[in-house]
């Protein structure tokens, strides 16, 4: 058996992906990445960038993809609990504009797999949350773009928390998938 176990959702390449964790009275090990246990369970991009977030609760980061330089994303969280989405963006996909969200948390240590063309984002349910993940290319500060995460075409179910939903003013103004894709979403 290898390191991870890879789980397929309903949405062709993304995935969650367990890890084997030893653990004992000191604690735990686990490995986060392995190039060559990840090609096994058929994951074969190249990771370039590293990223981590820290969040409060209620904060809710997303949906968030790149027009060019587009990013695959192996996504944890290292703290706290998170609500983790990735939409379909590829035009020709059976699944486009269609989701899948899991629950991430320090406790069940699930990664999350979000191939190249696909907006994500989270949303925070414990008091804070510090989230990881490894990016397939560079992020590009002019290509940077996103839907809104609640474009009722779109649908995500988001968890209910007992707090006000924070994002931030860009993540506010972003148009639903339907308006973006009249634009310049690729072709």
């Amino acid at each position: 058996m290898g390191k991870f176990k890879r789980i397929d959702t309903d949405i062709e390449g993304v995935c969650v992906i367990e890890p084997t964790v030893f653990g004992d009275n000191r604690g735990y090990f686990m490995e986060t990445y392995s190039k060559p246990d990840f090609e096994e369970i058929g994951i074969k991009e190249e990771f370039v960038q590293d990223n981590q977030s820290k969040s409060k609760k209620g904060v809710l980061r997303g949906l968030h993809f790149q027009i060019e330089n587009t990013q695959g994303k192996l996504v944890r969280v290292i703290k706290g609990r998170v609500f983790d989405v990735a939409v379909d963006l590829r035009r020709n996909s059976s699944t486009y504009g269609k989701w899948v969200g899991v629950e991430l948390s320090e406790e069940n240590k699930k990664m999350f797999y979000i191939p190249p063309y696909f907006a994500h984002g989270f949303l925070v349910l414990s008091d804070e949350a510090e989230f990881t993940y490894k990016c397939t290319d560079v992020y590009n500060h002019s290509a940077e773009s996103g839907i809104m995460y609640n474009d009722p075409e779109i649908g995500i179910e988001w968890p209910e928390v007992d707090c006000e939903i924070l994002t931030s003013e860009k993540d506010g103004k972003w148009q639903t998938l339907k308006e973006f894709t009249e634009g310049e979403i690729w072709k």
